[in-house]
């Protein structure tokens, strides 16, 4: 009949990922690159008349050298070191105000490629190449030349109290056409100010390690070839080098074109 209405319910088989076969899949994706997209420029609405902005103003950039020395145990036995991979982490830097002295904190972190020996003979050696990473930390404190603009002098909270003064007749033992003249004591009167100041902050502009590390321990195992020797610490010695830039939020006078 015309009126009648007929619902179909179809029988789909939800498959999780995880029990895909390798022929199998969820989804397919199938996309082309275009070569290239039309862009028309949109004219700048400006302000000409001038502005008073806040945004970060460069009080100093600097250049620090941090020097580290350090010990890392593997995990393991090795027998070469094929890379280590660094890089530099900052945690603090933090400029104390009303004075020039900057205190840096952070780690380098390094990931150390090594080869084991998992068997060997008089002419060859053979095993897995492994990683272990590990976080070198470092800390100093060094003074600061504002070669840019000097930090904005801090706003200090102020405590100031106050009080009315108060009219009183005086007890018994005082003469009677005398009044007591005073500040009222049955009253606490206070004006507290809080000044929120900006804190300058930095920002890692660049960073380069100089490193020198020397194995330890080193033992002879056979048979191997006469040159292998194990070792599963070094001694490092690094060089840090730190371009900082330290800012801080002010208010900037931008003159009208």
């Amino acid at each position: 009949m015309a009126n009648e209405t007929t619902n179909q319910v179809a029988n789909v088989t939800v498959t999780n990922g995880n029990n895909c076969g390798d022929s199998s899949f969820c989804a397919d994706v199938f996309a082309n690159t275009l070569e290239g997209c039309v862009n028309t420029p949109v004219d700048l609405d400006p302000i000409t008349t001038g502005a008073v902005v806040k945004v970060p103003v460069v009080l100093a950039e600097l250049n620090v050298q941090i020097n580290v020395s350090s010990f890392i145990n593997l995990p393991e036995f090795a027998i070469e070191i094929k890379n280590i991979k660094k890089r530099v982490k900052i945690t603090q830097c933090r400029l104390l105000q009303d004075t020039n002295i900057l205190f840096i904190k952070g780690f380098v972190r390094k990931n150390i490629d090594y080869a084991t020996a998992a068997c060997a003979d008089s002419e060859s050696v053979c095993g897995d190449i492994r990683h272990c990473t590990v976080d070198v930390p470092f800390e100093c404190s060094t003074p600061v030349t504002f070669n840019g603009i000097d930090p904005a002098p801090l706003q200090t909270n102020t405590t100031e109290e106050f009080e009315y003064f108060r009219t009183q007749e005086l007890p018994s033992g005082f003469p009677e056409k005398e009044d007591l003249l005073a500040g009222d004591l049955s009253e606490y009167n206070q004006i507290s100010t809080e000044f929120f100041n900006e804190m300058p902050f930095c920002e890692l502009i660049s960073s380069r390690i100089v490193e020198f590390d020397e194995y330890l321990n080193r033992l002879e195992f056979s048979p191997a070839p006469f040159e292998e020797r194990l070792f599963s610490k070094i001694e490092e010695k690094m060089v840090i080098f730190l371009t900082l830039k330290i800012l801080q939020k002010r208010q900037v006078q931008i003159d009208a074109i």
